[in-house]
């Protein structure tokens, strides 16, 4: 078995130098990388969840300071560590409840005065007074607060070797039980991410009707299998793909669709308010979706928004869960944009003929900047679409807060203020 932290390395150099092209291959490296930590974690027999989110937690925070940009890394940690939260929650339930069972029917051979002194937990009161707290408590920590009364009796001594071995048996069967449950939930979870483009495509044939006319930005995978599974489906219609400067991934795009036999149309980003009139609706992908419903999209969709809004153009944003990200846009957490090479606007040769060398300084009299991402405000969005189906803009923080806990937002681990 590969080493882990090897592992983690490996993946923290394909981060910071950008090794890795897109929001979903992002994502699936995550979590596959988190299971492997979590799969090789030792944990105690006390506070087992804690000890896997410390574990996550704290690789967690390496890759997101690898690619702060990248937020599809962060989304997978929190979504990692609510998993093992919600995992530990249900074992938690279903052991108290086992307990009530037991106690419930060791009552019926006893007096109503000792079942009166009985205390029987109910796992409706420990599930939400756990959820209440920083961290759900262990299912070690709530036997260890267990009364004497509802305890297992104890044995004669000449049967407490046998009680021990059993003792530490059950604790080492609870052990694999939980780390065995959050790694088929983080299979799950890579699955969703790996299927996102098929689940999300099915719901073309309910966007995309006959003749109509698409607009779009740049390339998309997300946005190539939307469009497709609506030809596919014997919908008939064209596409406007603006050319997406610098880099111009609209040409690819262009390509992709001409070669799947779909009508399409190649124009300059600048003309994208000359032909808007003409167009029946704008599908467009994501980097990433805010907790307020605004997007984080390739740099030149914001005007494409605006020119919708102006002309009354349907706007849709296609996202898979993995991009939904629980943070807002003016949390210091989020790093908004960075800055591309100049060399995608400028070759080099060019742009050291703008130096100024008679200053002696050799100072640059030109700046380039090259921003990679606009930023969307949820008011130019009309509809998103994930793997779950269509949201209203106004809808998606409680949708983004059923795939994290509001303890591991930020993911940094706190610091005593003692130290």
């Amino acid at each position: 078995m590969p080493d882990v932290q090897a592992l983690v390395n490996d993946f923290l150099i394909k981060l910071k130098k950008r090794k890795i092209e897109g929001s979903q291959a992002t994502a699936r490296h995550t979590a596959e990388l988190l299971r492997s930590v979590i799969s090789q974690q030792r944990v105690p027999y006390t506070n087992q969840a804690g000890a896997l989110i410390d574990a996550v937690r704290a690789v967690g925070e390496k890759l997101i300071a690898a690619n702060p940009v990248e937020l599809a890394v962060g989304n997978i940690v929190r979504r990692v560590l609510h998993i093992i939260r919600e995992e530990d929650l249900s074992l938690t339930t279903a052991a108290i409840a086992g307990l009530n069972l037991s106690a419930a029917s060791d009552g019926d051979d006893d007096d109503d005065g000792e079942r009166d002194e009985h205390t029987v937990l109910s796992a409706a009161v420990v599930a939400a007074a756990a959820r209440s707290t920083l961290r759900p408590p262990s299912l070690q920590t709530l036997l260890e607060d267990m009364p004497e009364s509802a305890a297992i009796p104890r044995t004669s001594s000449s049967g407490g070797d046998s009680e021990g071995k059993s003792k530490s048996a059950d604790k080492s069967s609870r052990t694999r039980k939980l780390k065995h449950d959050v790694i088929e939930a983080v299979n799950e979870l890579i699955q969703d991410i790996t299927t996102c483009h098929e689940q999300i495509a099915e719901q073309a044939i309910e966007h995309i009707h006959q003749n109509e006319v698409i607009l779009t930005l740049g390339s998309s995978k997300t946005v190539l299998e939307f469009l497709y599974a609506a030809k596919e489906k014997k919908r008939s219609f064209r596409v406007f793909v603006a050319e997406g400067a610098p880099r111009y991934q609209g040409h690819l795009l262009a390509k992709e669709l001409v070669a799947r036999g779909l009508q399409t149309t190649l124009i300059t980003d600048s003309a994208v308010f000359a032909i808007i009139s003409r167009v029946n609706m704008v599908i467009v992908g994501a980097h990433a979706v805010m907790a307020n419903g605004g997007v984080i999209a390739p740099v030149g969709l914001n005007m494409v928004a605006l020119a919708a809004q102006k002309h009354a153009v349907p706007f849709v944003v296609l996202a898979g869960s993995h991009k939904l990200c629980p943070l807002y846009p003016h949390n210091p957490e989020v790093l908004l944009n960075e800055l591309r090479s100049p060399s995608e606007l400028l070759d080099f040769g060019e742009f050291s003929d703008c130096l100024d060398f008679g200053s002696g300084t050799g100072s640059p009299l030109l700046h380039v900047v090259n921003p990679a991402f606009d930023y969307v405000p949820p008011k130019l969005v009309s509809l998103f679409i994930t793997d779950t189906g269509g949201h209203n803009p106004s809808y998606m923080y409680r949708l983004i807060a059923d795939y994290y806990s509001a303890d591991d937002l930020v993911v940094q681990r706190r610091i005593a203020s003692g130290n």
